[in-house]
């Protein structure tokens, strides 16, 4: 038995059925994992239990990724392959379930127009999902499906290297259950200096780049279906936020959507109660200790949710 089914087993012989969690955690998390509210702690025991359950199938979203040029850690950061004192973002393995398990039909197909590294594709293949990915890093995909290899050789995502305006026509139009992904927060993280990372464009080029994949990955989704983008709020240079919550709300009604709901993840705080009261004095600026879960649906939301039961 390798460490994804002794994980898996934690959650239940059927994937798609009740997983198996101590009582304590209430009849909604019974049906849900987790009560399907606006807002969603990733502070919570029970989330953070389940969090290191899904880590011990040897999921490490870091590998393969070089530490960018940002200096913010939080528990959701770690350190990039180098050691450094430079931080990375890592995706939350329980926000991926549970956008996979509530608005994607059963072993439906998902596209991830920003893959990055590894835990949204091998979420996807050990819950029975197909998964295809896009990353511009050949170093990514490769730690990628080094990954994939031994944690779910036989269902293993498909991660394409490349540009997601170029590599999505890959992708045969309406072919996608679901769309999911979490986007460069425009120049935050600076990934390389490779003229189509968007993490090198200025805000303008950025969000050009950006409504263009966004329209592009709606058109790979079905009918009636639904997407889901987990994006944050992001300060420029001079200090005032941008806005791209509300630019990849724009982009996406553009692109034939409608926002459907609108979360709040709460993430675990790391050292941000140590680095908040330098910050505060010196500009008032609030610690941030949320991103927002953006879910959109193509067509009639009717027919889209009755697809994910």
């Amino acid at each position: 038995m390798t460490m994804a089914d002794d994980t898996l087993a934690l959650f239940g012989n059927d994937l798609f059925g009740d997983p198996i969690r101590p009582p304590s955690s209430g009849p909604l998390a019974d049906e849900f994992i987790v009560p399907p509210f606006s807002v969603l702690n990733a502070r919570d025991g029970i989330w953070q239990d389940r969090k290191r359950a899904w880590l011990r199938c040897g999921i490490k979203g870091e590998v393969g990724r070089s530490s960018p040029s940002i200096h913010c850690p939080n528990d959701s950061w770690t350190r990039g392959d180098g050691g450094s004192d430079d931080y990375i973002s890592v995706f939350d393995p329980v926000l991926t379930e549970l956008a996979y398990r509530w608005f994607c039909p059963p072993g439906g197909e998902i596209l991830d127009p920003f893959a990055g590294g590894s835990v949204r594709g091998i979420v996807a293949s050990l819950l029975g999902f197909r998964y295809v990915g896009i990353d511009l890093s050949s170093r990514q995909i490769e730690a990628n499906n080094e990954q994939a290899g031994e944690i779910c050789p036989d269902n293993a995502p498909l991660w394409l290297v490349g540009d997601s305006l170029a590599r999505l026509a890959d992708v045969p139009d309406a072919s996608r259950d679901f769309v999911f992904s979490c986007p460069p927060y425009a120049d935050l993280e600076r990934y390389s200096d490779d003229p189509r990372d968007l993490s090198t464009m200025n805000y303008g080029d950025f969000l050009d780049a950006y409504n263009g994949i966004v329209g592009h990955a709606v058109a790979k989704l079905r009918p009636d279906r639904f997407a889901c983008f987990v994006v944050g709020d992001i300060r420029s240079k001079s200090g005032e936020y941008r806005g791209l919550v509300g630019d990849t709300v724009a982009a996406f009604r553009s692109a034939g959507c409608d926002l459907y709901n609108d979360a709040i993840l709460i993430n675990a705080v790391g050292s941000l109660p140590m680095r908040v009261r330098r910050q505060f004095n010196a500009s008032r600026k609030l610690g941030k200790a949320h991103q927002n879960v953006l879910v959109f649906v193509k067509g009639d939301w009717r027919k889209a949710a009755g697809a994910c039961r």
